[in-house]
């Protein structure tokens, strides 16, 4: 399927493949920066930093992070279950002589969010507050790493909040309401390593 996307993408421009290739491509701009983001925490992840403006409490990050992924098992639980409802519906169009763009479209979908539900479910065992469940992760660690990542008791913890005021001075003098201007996020992504193009194509999402 890959190979085949990847064939749409080099047709001649204005062919049936090139315009469908384009509508893809407006299709995936819109799925939201969380699931990308949980789509991110792979069962291999067995510890978090989560850099932060130091001017927002530390508590409330680890809030905002658990709210993620809580809503997101919740959310991408019940989109899986439509995708997957959704497959013998589309399946009728491989009838037709054109690729069954439908049917492959609702299967990556599926796909999507079954990566979205499991890093989910990963990200609420890496910022739950109960250290019983982090057993389960001190067993994927080495030795060295646990001894990297003490909590504030002494004992292991999977996540590590750095308050940065890098980020409160990009910040400054900023209408965070109007959202961020590009120079801004294009300092912020150059002093952190991050996909501008990434980035930029999901600031103006509703």
């Amino acid at each position: 399927m890959n190979r085949a996307w990847i064939g749409f993408g080099s047709a001649p421009e204005g062919s049936m493949k090139s315009r469908i290739h384009s509508f893809g491509l407006k299709l995936l701009s819109r799925v939201r920066p969380s699931e990308v983001l949980l789509k991110s925490v792979t069962k291999d992840v067995s510890a978090l930093e989560i850099v932060h403006p130091a001017s927002i409490n530390s508590r409330l990050v680890r809030r905002r992070l658990r709210h993620i992924a809580v809503r997101g098992a919740s959310v991408h639980k019940k989109f899986l279950y439509g995708s997957v409802c959704l497959l013998p519906v589309t399946s009728v169009f491989t009838v037709l002589p054109l690729p069954n763009i439908p049917f492959f479209w609702v299967l990556f979908r599926a796909y999507s969010h079954w990566r979205a539900l499991q890093g989910s479910e990963r990200l609420q065992l890496l910022v739950s507050d109960c250290s019983d469940q982090w057993k389960v992760l001190e067993k994927e660690k080495s030795n060295s790493v646990k001894d990297d990542n003490p909590s504030e008791n002494g004992r292991y913890s999977p996540w590590k909040l750095r308050p940065s005021e890098k980020l409160d001075r990009f910040l400054e003098s900023k209408n965070l309401d109007e959202g961020l201007d590009c120079e801004t996020i294009l300092s912020i992504c150059q002093e952190y390593d991050l996909d501008k193009i990434d980035v930029l194509k999901y600031r103006d999402l509703p």
